[in-house]
């Protein structure tokens, strides 16, 4: 690899520090061979505009170097079961702990994953009720697996752990009894041909498939619908029942044989078995959801429901908030409960146990009301958390493990944080540190940046323009190093310039909102301007804005939301919490609505940006114009690597290979027919402007926003990419290598690029996650762009630079979960800032002259 000029460290070891990791030569991504020294046992935070390789050096050099380390020492046969980065682009690195890595991730998908199995406190709690709970005479004692609903001496028999009965019966598989089989009354049978085949076959089984269903036997119709054989019959497509008759009698050589399958089969089949997230949805309409009458929905045995602690059974302490739990285990660790005389008297020596256990479980969520979670409950499912809850979960885990000499390396922990959790998860961070840890953390949030001991600030601007150390040093340090943008806003004095909130030019009127921690809330939206939707972390606010509000708009509309089904979330959307509430009036004002979530724009990475803005589409008919392609008549399809004929049939349009390692992890190498370009040669010899179709997916937005200056249709797409903060980004960067909120900016540019046609609702949640502060303000503009278009935008948003510049702020609270739930204001920005009750309002007044 051809070597550029090294990035000096511009601060040489500090002799306050007792110790430094020592970087020489870092490559990964866009890196420019940087140096630098960093401390250990210190808060070391990352910064810089999104994309200038902060994570880069952080996570892809730092964290890949130290895991790599720490696996040599390891047997081949266990290496296996980790998940292994690669080699880092590095010289050298001196002086480097082992690492552990707290990064942002969605939750597991599957629904039995939770808060108390994250966090290991149902182990804790399971422990305590099998060996100090409250047990009927008689019944002899349980195990702690018998408290657990993942295995089979606890989950309910009846409804296997899952808590409902899911069942199809004739009402929810026949809609309308008033049609024949022929018309489609067994709606829930597939459509198409496979639909035309089952309907034939039971023509040949002498079922009459042209009477009103409600007039067929019952006998007749519970085997349509439920029955388990799947007999084998001669169809012969075409024929009426008649005709049918006389072929079999003639011995006629039928179209072919065809299986019969009940709709309650086909249904549960489908259900199970599908691959197509839309398959699945379709099966599931025709399923009906009911609670389990043997465990009431608690979804644990009756034996182990019997059992007690402190007057409540398993299932009701796991559904407790975590931070009424801690007021329920207090007495307990704190040896002052009553029912610890009871117990001394009868047992004496469960009293030992219950105080050793309850200690422990008292200590473990002390850490995790510290960090602002106290609203979570152990039995809520990770799949339902948001990625900063995650890793906080992880965090509190983290500060309990008394772990020493390690560096933990986090990625933006303050992530869907209000100002004022964001204080908690300092106290955490210092606690790790006082441990005698090293913290290096990737972050944009300032509050989190002064905090730090130590900041290295990576730039000057994204992609390609950066991956330069420009200052590593303590904080006060970097207010003299121009290049930095992190220099501008941390240093930044005084309040923002005042700004005459815009009026409203209706509102949107909700009534009744019931949902989560919402009960019985109304609330009015203004019309035609931005609004922010702001309280800490668990108050509701997502819940009013990114369900509430959402659903009732699409329901007025007419949209379907088609949501995003995921392996082992289709149970849990099925049994989603209930909404009550209307919309009163206002909806004169919205014709259209778009939810720009940060959801992956795919799942593979065959989805890119290109891909999923159009950009591609034109690109691909740019090079379908030129003479050579005309030539040789390639049409625009052939520049796609989806199709096979102008993909590289080696990888198939992958750009790499996959090589099996046995003991070692597999290895990704690029394809050796096409060497990473995707395509084969013949598509690969056209050029527009004299590069080639793989040339032009390796461009970034930046560059090839000067590639084609002279094409109007291709700079549109562009441009807007642009302005959302996204010019480092490849054309081609598969889907699976981007971050949620770069996700999100996609779609937000991909819906800019459509003609505003005014009275829109936008409503966006955390559109600021990952943002630099500098990108914030290009986020800003194009949203203030669409409201002077005439539409209404609406943002769940913690940041308060944001929150500052809204007409309109709806602050939901005051506290989380329980102590949530109601509107503290709704005014403009200045009204909350006033507002003592709100936990807001201090942080608000910062920006506020």
């Amino acid at each position: 690899m051809e070597r550029t000029e090294t990035t000096r460290p511009s601060t040489s070891p500090d002799p306050q520090f007792k110790g430094f990791v020592h970087v020489r030569g870092a490559r990964e991504h866009n890196l420019k061979n940087v140096e630098l020294f960093i401390p250990r046992n210190a808060l070391v935070v990352f910064t810089g505009v999104s994309g200038s390789g902060k994570s880069s050096l952080a996570f892809g050099t730092l964290y890949a170097e130290a895991q790599r380390r720490y696996l040599e020492s390891v047997s081949p046969y266990a290496r296996r079961l980790f998940h292994q980065l690669g080699v880092p682009e590095v010289d050298e690195i001196e002086g480097l702990p082992p690492a552990v890595a707290l990064q942002q991730q969605r939750g597991s998908p599957s629904t039995r994953s939770s808060v108390g199995s994250v966090t290991t406190l149902s182990n804790l709690l399971r422990m305590l009720y099998s060996r100090a709970g409250d047990y009927p005479g008689g019944q002899p004692h349980l195990d702690s697996d018998a408290f657990s609903t993942n295995t089979p001496e606890g989950a309910c028999s009846e409804c296997h752990g899952i808590g409902r009965i899911y069942e199809v019966t004739e009402r929810s598989m026949v809609p309308d009894d008033s049609l024949s089989i022929r018309e489609r009354a067994v709606a829930a049978w597939p459509t198409a041909w496979h639909g035309q085949n089952l309907r034939e076959i039971l023509i040949t089984l002498g079922y009459d498939v042209d009477r009103p269903w409600r007039d067929l036997p019952k006998k007749d119709r519970d085997w349509i619908l439920f029955t388990d054989d799947q007999p084998v019959v001669p169809v012969y497509a075409g024929y009426n029942a008649d005709e049918v008759r006389r072929a079999i009698k003639r011995k006629e050589e039928p179209s072919y044989q065809g299986t019969f399958t009940s709709a309650r089969r086909h249904v549960l089949h489908t259900f199970a078995k599908s691959q197509s997230p839309l398959m699945k949805k379709r099966a599931l309409q025709y399923m009906l959801s009911s609670e389990c009458k043997l465990c009431h929905g608690k979804r644990l045995r009756r034996e182990s429901l019997s059992v007690t602690f402190a007057g409540l059974d398993f299932a009701d302490v796991s559904r407790l908030p975590l931070a009424r739990l801690t007021d329920l285990l207090a007495p307990y660790a704190e040896g002052t409960a009553v029912a610890l005389a009871t117990i001394a008297t009868e047992h004496p020596e469960k009293v030992l146990v219950v105080r050793r256990i309850a200690e422990d479980l008292a200590a473990r969520l002390a850490v995790l009301l510290d960090l602002g979670l106290g609203y979570l409950s152990l039995d809520r499912n990770t799949p339902t958390l948001s990625p900063g809850e995650l890793q906080r979960l992880r965090l509190a885990t983290q500060v309990r493990s008394n772990l020493f000499g390690v560096v933990y390396v986090l990625d933006e922990p303050s992530a869907g944080l209000h100002p004022a959790d964001t204080e908690a998860l300092l106290r955490a961070l210092d606690r790790l540190k006082d441990s005698g840890n090293s913290l290096f953390v990737v972050e944009h949030d300032l509050d989190v940046i002064r905090h730090a001991d130590w900041i290295v600030d990576v730039g000057p601007a994204a992609g390609e323009h950066g991956g330069s150390v420009l200052y590593s040093g303590p904080p006060e340090g970097l207010e003299g190093v121009e290049e930095s943008q992190t220099r501008r806003h941390l240093f930044r004095e005084g309040a923002f310039p005042d700004r005459t909130p815009r009026p409203p030019k209706g509102w949107l009127c909700l009534a009744g909102i019931t949902r989560n921690n919402l009960n019985q809330l109304d609330v009015a939206f203004p019309l035609g301007v931005f609004t922010s939707v702001t309280g800490v972390s668990g108050s509701g606010k997502s819940s009013l804005v990114s369900q509430a509000l959402v659903e009732l708009v699409a329901e007025e509309l007419g949209h379907d939301l088609q949501p995003d089904v995921e392996e082992g979330e289709e149970l849990d959307r099925a049994v989603a919490a209930p909404l009550g509430g209307r919309i009163k009036s206002g909806m004169d004002g919205i014709k259209r609505l778009v939810r720009v979530d940060q959801k992956p724009i795919g799942r593979t990475p065959r989805s890119n940006l290109a891909t999923y803005t159009g950009l591609f589409d034109h690109v691909r008919k740019l090079f379908a114009a030129t003479k050579e392609a005309q030539a040789r008549h390639y049409d625009a399809g052939r520049f796609s690597f989806n199709v096979a004929k102008g993909r590289c049939e080696t990888c198939e349009g992958e750009g790499f290979v996959m090589v099996e390692l046995l003991f070692l992890p597999s290895v990704y190498a690029p394809c050796p027919a096409c060497h990473g370009a995707r395509y084969n040669a013949q598509t690969l010899e056209v050029r527009y402007r004299e590069k080639n179709i793989a040339d032009v997916l390796g461009m970034t937005i930046d560059s090839a926003w000067e590639f084609f200056a002279d094409d109007p249709q291709v700079l549109r797409s562009l441009m807007v990419l642009r302005e959302v903060g996204l010019g480092y980004l490849r054309l081609g960067q598969p889907a699976t290598e981007l971050s949620g909120g770069e996700a999100q900016r996609i779609k937000l540019a991909t819906e800019l690029q459509r003609t505003q046609r005014g009275d829109t609702l936008y409503v966006l949640d955390e559109p600021t996650t990952g943002l630099h502060p500098a990108d914030v303000d290009k986020l800003m503009a194009q949203l203030d762009g669409l409201v002077e278009s005439g539409n209404t935008v609406v943002v769940v948003e913690h940041e308060m630079r944001v929150v500052a510049a809204s007409d309109w702020v709806i602050d939901i609270g005051p506290g989380a979960g329980d102590e949530g739930g109601r509107i503290i204001v709704s005014g403009i920005p200045a009204d909350l800032s006033k507002t003592p009750e709100s936990r807001t309002a201090l942080y608000l007044s910062r920006f506020l002259g």
